[in-house]
């Protein structure tokens, strides 16, 4: 069974480890320093629930359902715009310094509906983890295997996301000037742009 973890958490590390919404999100609440631990968590309870969804029988869903897909495409785009707006707005603003005052007026209850949004108005989540996670969990026979897949795809999820997460917070002394903050942002806001123009190309040619 060890090799079929090994296999799930290779496969999860290579789903998780290009930089899309969650990855921008948890790294710039690593640099803040500001509740980035729970940032983590709950990107990794909410990459549990839909791993095991999919690969416990989720992708049957999502194949049957092409209007659900469309409805949270279009809304991850509405969310990404915004997001990504308010980003690029703050990096070509005249003072992105990160004060302790500044850096507070963000409650906890804003980045936890934040987190969830960027994770589960993410078409690209479903895709990875119903239909790529889902259609190889099911060519396991057994229960047991498939256990032993989602249990590798979940670790790789843990170690990323909290491994970014504190890596962020380590380098938060260079990465709160001025300078790297306009950066951050503008890198943050372009990602989360790209990303929903990308949803929107995608979801108007299959339409």
């Amino acid at each position: 069974m060890l090799s079929v973890f090994f296999q799930g958490l290779a496969l999860g590390a290579a789903l998780i480890l290009p930089l899309g919404p969650q990855n921008a999100f948890v790294m710039n609440q690593g640099v803040k320093r500001q509740y980035h631990f729970m940032t983590a968590a709950l990107c990794t309870l909410s990459d549990i629930a839909l791993i095991c969804a999919g690969i416990f029988g989720g992708n049957a869903l999502l194949s049957q359902s092409p209007l659900l897909l469309m409805l949270i495409t279009w809304a991850g785009v509405a969310f990404l715009l915004w997001y990504g707006w308010g980003a690029l707005r703050t990096a070509f603003s005249g003072d992105v310094t990160l004060s302790e005052e500044t850096a507070i007026k963000q409650s906890r209850w804003r980045i936890i509906a934040t987190v969830l949004a960027v994770t589960w108005l993410n078409p690209h989540v479903y895709l990875d983890t119903f239909v790529v996670l889902g259609s190889l969990g099911s060519q396991f026979a057994s229960e047991s295997a498939r256990q032993w897949f989602a249990f590798g795809t979940i670790s790789a999820s843990i170690l990323w996301f909290f491994g970014l997460a504190l890596l962020a917070a380590w380098l938060s002394p260079l990465l709160r000037t001025a300078r790297a903050q306009r950066i951050i942002n503008l890198l943050v806001g372009t990602i989360m742009w790209f990303i929903a123009f990308q949803l929107a190309s995608q979801s108007i040619t299959s339409f």
